[in-house]
């Protein structure tokens, strides 16, 4: 397979805003979880980030990427983005509303830009994984650099 077939909406983005990043595929039936992923291809655990995908009270979509093993604080994220409350988008219409799939899900290149927030435990890492836009690969780039190309902020969002 040629490299040229591998691209995914967010590598062609980052490819277009000229951000350096690195992939990994792997092999991958059924998305599982993120620390399965992690562990399936020898990747340390707070390196690794997930996408999630809300609803807030206001019927907006906001994206919000936190390390695979900790839970988004629901109340810091509707704080984060000046909503009352938000809640998880329901599985069934991630990919509806991103353009993308349960497992395969990143904040980069999303059908439409959505409020991004990334957790700040990432500001002091050098490089963390996401998804790269469909199960079985991982983007690793640097925190600034995913910010840069999801338009997202920092903020604490997830439960200590």
């Amino acid at each position: 397979m040629s490299k040229k077939e591998l691209k995914t909406n967010a590598m062609r983005l980052l490819d277009r805003l000229k951000i350096p990043y690195e992939y990994e595929t792997y092999e991958c039936d059924e998305f599982v979880s993120g620390v399965q992923t992690a562990e399936q291809i020898g990747l340390p655990h707070e390196q690794v980030y997930k996408t999630l995908v809300t609803t807030g009270k206001s019927g907006e979509h906001y994206v919000f990427v936190i390390p695979i093993e900790k839970e988004l604080n629901l109340k810091e994220a509707a704080k984060a983005v000046h909503e009352k409350s938000v809640e998880m988008l329901h599985v069934k219409d991630i990919t509806k509303v991103t353009g993308y799939v349960r497992g395969g899900c990143t904040a980069i290149g999303m059908k439409k830009q959505f409020p991004t927030v990334i957790d700040s435990s990432a500001k002091s890492l050098e490089e963390i994984y996401v998804s790269g836009g469909k199960i079985g690969m991982q983007l690793k780039l640097a925190p600034e650099n995913l910010k840069k190309a999801a338009n997202a902020e920092f903020a604490d969002i997830i439960f200590h």
